[in-house]
């Protein structure tokens, strides 16, 4: 028999509404629709949540100001890799059969360990999905700056669709992302040494031992300050084609950003790694000779003035820096075209390139194939480092004006 909902309400402003350790602690965050910790688990699912109390209104100020005014304590900035440095907060919320679909209020949580059962939806059958984003601080004023956090929304919630979960509202996703930044904003790094990294997850938490979507889903955003993705920093990458592991396949899920695409891609990216190659760049999986996209940023081809990037027909992540590439590249005169681009465009182009959130726009300076190196123009006076120089003024705030209303302001 359902509870009265006044004693539900009652039950839980004691808990908080994710799977987490005893330490953490939570404060409420704010947006969405509905109110607070709204889940109430089924009696045979309590026993692996901890008790939780909420920071009280007068420490959770304290907190909020201490994030706000200390700096992110002993980091050399100036070697700032792109690896985990745990931050302060995180964002979480749930999503019930009682919810129908629309995740209730988030909170902040201390960062910290989760407890999921062990047939859990995304532990048994991968069913998750993540984004990838950048807060900037500004350069000449108070404040942060995202880089068209609505498209990370959006296609969370295409790829929920593929995955059958339910997803966040653009609005919330955008409100929650924002609060991660503010709550965590002494991790951001100083202007030109890099960015706070953003990693909004939707998993299937519940358990489920059937082959079946999960019975609840977590939304939750933890942050950690990064400098460049790859090892080269900012110097030209080299890869290899690897023809024998494929990425993707038709009718697969290589279109969302589902967590099951990426281990698949472990093996090949460290055999490639251990002969001294920065990473994959992956074929077809039907015909075997059109480019599909590196292990995780999408790639383009320029050949005389002309930008070519692999059209995105299901097998490939539609990626927004690669959006915005795209739309930059056109906007300063060059044709761009989406299309299949095979492996003899390659071998024969001008410059290569790859995109991504982590990545930004890396230029390439050789690509192995099939024992052959082939080189590639790099340097500043090529189409890369014109278009990595104006999406970067942008993502940054550097730009006199964001024209395209591609920035979200954090203040």
């Amino acid at each position: 028999m359902p509870l009265p909902a006044a004693m539900r309400s009652s039950m839980l402003r004691g808990r908080c509404n994710l799977f987490l350790p005893f330490a953490a602690r939570c404060s409420q965050a704010g947006g969405g629709g509905g109110g607070g910790c709204s889940l109430l688990l089924p009696r045979r699912w309590q026993s692996s949540l901890p008790q939780l109390d909420h920071v009280a209104d007068s420490m959770r100020v304290n907190v909020l100001r201490r994030s706000n005014e200390e700096s992110g304590g002993e980091i050399d900035w100036d070697n700032l890799g792109f690896g985990l440095t745990p931050t302060d907060y995180m964002y979480v919320t749930r999503c019930s059969p009682e919810d129908r679909g629309d995740f209730p209020r988030g909170e902040l949580c201390r960062y910290g360990n989760i407890e999921l059962s062990p047939s859990s939806g995304v532990l048994n059958y991968a069913q998750g999905l993540f984004e990838g984003m950048k807060a900037y601080r500004r350069p000449d004023r108070a404040g942060y700056t995202l880089f068209r956090p609505e498209e990370n929304a959006r296609r969370m919630q295409r790829g929920a669709e593929r995955m059958c979960m339910p997803a966040p509202s653009v609005e919330q996703f955008v409100h929650a992302v924002r609060q991660t930044v503010l709550a965590n904003r002494r991790w951001v790094p100083p202007q030109g040494k890099g960015a706070l990294y953003l990693r909004p997850l939707l998993v299937g938490s519940g358990p489920i031992l059937g082959l079946a979507p999960a019975p609840e889903y977590t939304f939750l955003i933890y942050a950690a300050p990064v400098g460049n993705y790859f090892k080269e920093g900012l110097a030209p990458i080299n890869l290899v084609v690897h023809d024998e592991f494929h990425r993707a396949m038709p009718g697969g899920t290589g279109g969302v950003k589902t967590i099951a695409n990426y281990a698949p891609v472990l093996r090949a990216q460290m055999d490639a790694k251990s002969k001294g190659f920065t990473d994959v760049l992956y074929l077809d999986s039907v015909h075997k000779r059109y480019l599909e996209e590196v292990s995780s940023c999408n790639v383009f081809v320029v050949k005389g003035g002309v930008v070519a990037t692999p059209d995105t027909r299901g097998t490939i992540l539609p990626g927004i820096t690669r959006k915005s590439v795209i739309e930059l590249a056109r906007d300063r005169g060059y044709k761009v075209e989406e299309r299949l681009v095979s492996i003899d465009d390659l071998v024969a182009a001008d410059e290569v390139f790859c995109t991504g959130t982590a990545v930004v726009v890396a230029p390439v300076s050789t690509v192995t194939y099939q024992g052959e190196r082939y080189e590639f123009r790099t340097g500043p006076d090529t189409v890369s480092q014109e278009l990595y120089t104006t999406l970067t003024s942008i993502q940054m705030g550097m730009a006199a004006e964001d024209s395209k209303g591609w920035t979200v302001a954090v203040e």
